[in-house]
């Protein structure tokens, strides 16, 4: 089991009443809503194996060279060195540091890589696995990895921790028209103003299943723009066609990354925390108790 744990703190984040705070009065929304969250997979999935993925650049410069809007409206600010600063709650991010220190006590995997988003930390242990593998994210982005025939799936929080929509090639096609590598063609047609993503111009989601129905994939549509006969109409023909400087580098920001250089990890799912005296000691600096007495049962066999 992969967490997209960027995705899944957010969303704890504006799930959980800002209210939950510790004796200080220092929110710890996100850090208590991410922990019951784990609990609640762990309870309900028990994975061999649970990584927390990470941004270590949740906007890599490689990225921003190819599309230079490549969620540029997130930005606070820029940097010359190191990962530009996103704009992120005043009250969340002074939680990120002991969500961290939360996962390395309790002995879950946390990796990230410099240069990487999480996305691409997915992507590559997605890649390397071979047993099934449960991607859980708020982030459809991830779609494009769901293969029935290697049990890649992608479960995506509906509401709260205990409603998760089972993403498979079967729910794809029947939403999307697509398959998994189908769906990352999909998304760079029809954009994306979340991530930036301009897409070509009057093509939205349906018009871009339809063409990928037609002619396979984004390079079968290139194909066509050059095939006169093809049964673009004209207009589609002149947009795809003005949008090839966007198409040839769309793919490789849009796409996740399957050979990231990971370091050293154990994945497997602890039975107990790795460190006892530390998570005792954020539950009382924090008044985590209830969550990590919650976590701790779960992990147990």
């Amino acid at each position: 089991m992969l967490l997209d744990t960027a995705s899944l703190y957010y969303r704890a984040y504006f799930g959980v009443p800002d209210s939950v705070k510790a004796p200080d009065g220092t929110p710890v929304n996100a850090v208590r809503g991410l922990l019951d969250f784990i609990g609640r997979l762990v309870q309900d999935h028990r994975p061999d194996d649970l990584v927390a993925c990470m941004d270590a650049d949740w906007r890599p410069h490689w990225r921003v060279s190819l599309i230079p809007s490549y969620k540029a409206h997130r930005v606070a600010e820029l940097t010359e060195s190191g990962p530009d600063v996103e704009e992120t709650p005043d009250t969340l991010a002074p939680q990120v540091p002991i969500i961290e220190a939360a996962l390395d006590a309790f002995g879950i995997a946390r990796v990230g890589v410099a240069g990487y988003e999480a996305d691409d930390v997915i992507g590559t242990l997605t890649a390397r696995a071979t047993g099934p593998v449960d991607i859980v994210t708020g982030d459809r982005d991830l779609y494009q990895l769901v293969d029935d025939a290697r049990a890649r799936r992608v479960l995506y929080p509906l509401k709260g921790v205990g409603s998760l929509q089972v993403t498979d090639e079967a729910w794809l096609r029947e939403k999307y028209g697509v398959d998994g590598p189908g769906y990352a063609d999909l998304a760079l047609l029809r954009g994306d103003p979340s991530d930036g993503l301009p897409g070509v111009p009057g093509i939205g989601e349906k018009t871009a299943a339809k063409l990928l129905d037609a002619y396979g994939d984004l390079a079968g549509i290139i194909a066509a723009v050059d095939d006169p006969t093809s049964k673009l109409t004209p207009t589609q023909r002149k947009r795809l066609d003005e949008s090839r400087p966007y198409l040839a580098v769309a793919p490789k920001v849009v796409k996740v990354a399957a050979d990231v250089p990971l370091p050293a990890f154990d994945p497997a799912l602890p039975q107990s925390p790795a460190r006892p005296e530390m998570v005792e000691a954020l539950a009382h600096r924090w008044g985590l108790g209830g969550a990590v007495s919650r976590l701790s049962s779960a992990l147990r066999p």
